[in-house]
This record gives C-alpha cells, sequence and structure tokens, in this order.
C-alpha cells in the first residue's frame, strides 16, 4: 500500500482526477466533430486505453486473468461500461453543449439507487427518494423552454442519458458479482481488450473504418489526449480510493460535473442561461441526498 497519503495530498489528488476527467467531455466533443461514425471514434478510443492499460499491467508485473468468470466480467463491462454509453454519447454530444453532458453525467448514481433498491441491495429513504426527485428536476430544468437547449436538440437528452444509465447499471453488475478476484487495472485492461474484440468487426461489418494514420487534425489530437487522459486518470483514480477510502474517491464527481462546464466555456466558448446552473444545484443537491451512507459506499 505504500505510505498513507496526508489530507492535502488526498485533496490535491481529489481535485486534479475530477479536472482532468472533466476535461474529457469537451474534448470528446472536439473529437466527434471530425464526422467520424461513433463505433470509428470506440474503436480508437480502446485501442489507446489497451495500449495504456497494457502497459500500466506489464510495469505491474500482474498478468490477464483468463478464468470464466473474468470473462463474465469483461463482457459485461465491456457492453455496459464500454460499447453502449460510449455510442449514446458520440451521437449526442455531437448535438448538445458539452457543458450539458458534464451535468448529466452527475445522473449515474440517481439511476443506480432505484436499480439497487429493486435488487434489494439497497434500503429505502425518503431522503434519497427526495435525492432521486430532485434530481428528475434538473433534468427537466434543462430540457425547459428557455434553458440553452433549441427545441430540435431537446429529443437528444434521452440519448444523452443512455450513458448515465448503462454505467449505472455497470456499476450495479460490479458491486453486486465484484471483479472476479481481480485488482480493478487488470479488471479494466480485460474489459478493453473483449470491448476492442466486440467493436472492431463491428466496424468492418458497417464499414465505418477509418485509418489511424496521419495527417491527424485536432478532433484526432483530442481523441488521443482524452482517451490517454481516461485510462491514466482511472490508474490515479483506484490508487487514490485505495490509499483514501471510496468514499472520499467517489466525491470527486462533484469536480467532474464543475469542472465539465469550466473546461466547456474556455475550450468551446459555450455559455450557458442561469437556468442551467440552477439545474446544476439542484441535481448536485439532489446526488448528494442519493449516495450510499459511508458503511455502504
Amino acid at each position: 500500500m505504500g505510505r498513507p497519503m496526508t489530507r492535502v495530498q488526498s485533496i490535491a489528488a481529489l481535485v486534479l482526477l475530477g479536472v482532468g476527467w472533466g476535461s474529457t467531455q469537451p474534448l470528446g466533443k472536439i473529437a466527434a466533430s471530425s464526422g467520424h461514425p461513433p463505433l470509428t471514434l470506440i474503436l480508437w478510443q480502446t485501442v489507446i486505453c489497451v495500449v495504456v492499460l497494457g502497459a500500466l499491467t506489464l510495469v505491474r508485473g500482474k498478468g490477464l486473468v483468463l478464468t470464466r468468470r473474468a470473462f463474465g466480467f469483461y463482457l459485461a463491462v465491456a457492453v455496459l461500461g464500454t460499447l453502449v454509453p460510449n455510442a449514446a454519447f458520440y451521437i449526442s454530444v455531437h448535438r448538445l453543449p458539452s457543458g450539458i453532458m458534464s451535468i448529466l453525467i452527475s445522473t449515474v448514481p440517481l439511476m443506480a439507487f432505484p436499480m439497487n433498491l429493486a435488487l434489494g441491495s439497497d434500503k429505502f429513504e425518503i431522503k434519497r427518494l427526495i435525492g432521486l426527485l430532485l434530481g428528475l428536476t434538473g433534468v427537466a430544468i434543462i430540457a425547459a423552454p428557455g434553458a440553452s437547449l433549441a427545441p430540435g436538440l431537446v429529443a437528444f437528452l434521452p440519448v444523452a442519458l443512455i450513458g448515465p444509465l448503462f454505467y449505472a447499471l455497470e456499476g450495479t453488475f460490479v458491486g453486486r458479482y465484484g471483479m472476479a478476484g481481480m485488482d480493478p487495472i487488470q479488471a479494466m485492461f480485460g474489459a478493453s481488450l473483449v470491448a476492442l474484440a466486440l467493436c472492431f468487426p463491428l466496424v468492418i461489418v458497417t464499414g465505418s473504418w477509418v485509418s489511424p494514420m496521419p495527417p491527424w487534425g485536432k478532433p484526432e489530437g483530442a481523441l488521443l489526449l482524452s482517451s490517454g487522459l481516461h485510462a491514466l486518470l482511472y490508474a490515479g483514480y483506484v490508487g487514490l480510493a485505495a490509499k483514501a477510502g471510496a468514499v472520499f474517491a467517489s466525491q470527486s464527481s462533484y469536480i467532474v460535473t464543475a469542472a465539465g462546464l469550466c473546461w466547456a466555456m474556455l475550450l468551446l466558448g459555450e455559455r450557458f442561461s442561469p437556468l442551467v446552473f440552477v439545474a446544476l444545484a439542484v441535481m448536485l443537491v439532489g446526488v448528494t441526498l442519493v449516495r450510499p451512507r459511508t458503511r455502504n459506499a
């Protein structure tokens, strides 16, 4: 485990994680501006993740686990955590503001709560029901006329919410069945390999192949940067969770949402109406109420 982190170091790591992850939303929008099909973007994003996580696995000296249970984990996470949510992300971020996407990603715990409640792995509490309703209210505010979206773009909100829905399904699956005895880096390396194996034939069959060879433009650079950041930040998140606790590390999601809005304004020049910030405040209060108690988290 190494030396424990000081409080200052833990907070600094939390802020860096949140700010870094927040940047991947506008970078993803820049990548989508290439006009490449979503499957193409997912393919090369997955290749980059495989390379980064594979290098980390090699350095750590822990090989890929090839048991039947591990393969079941890889397949579930590849579908629930990579292929479907990333496809929904690239389809919707091409049309919706990046800042709105950053706000919507905070709905993951809101969606996970009723799932865990239905499975009996969580307990009903009035305050958490209120939190869920506040989260839904925040989404409704974003969709309201005059908030920030043109009427034609509101139809893409349900598409944008597919990603958080599947991330919630992924988290529920992992929480219920575990990681088949693997550590997170091993687990995500295997899941990335399976996602790559599933995505490649889909790219070929649908005629979505785009060569990764130069010349590269701004969208390709954004895809490379966001994919590398995601893999490295995930490793950092795992390290922080191991040293400071999963509950502390999970608070990075608040910073991700706020940082995503700031990055969207800085990198893309996006501006939002006051109603969007009201929606953000309402949703974050909802997320705070819905989050599991310390002993369950």
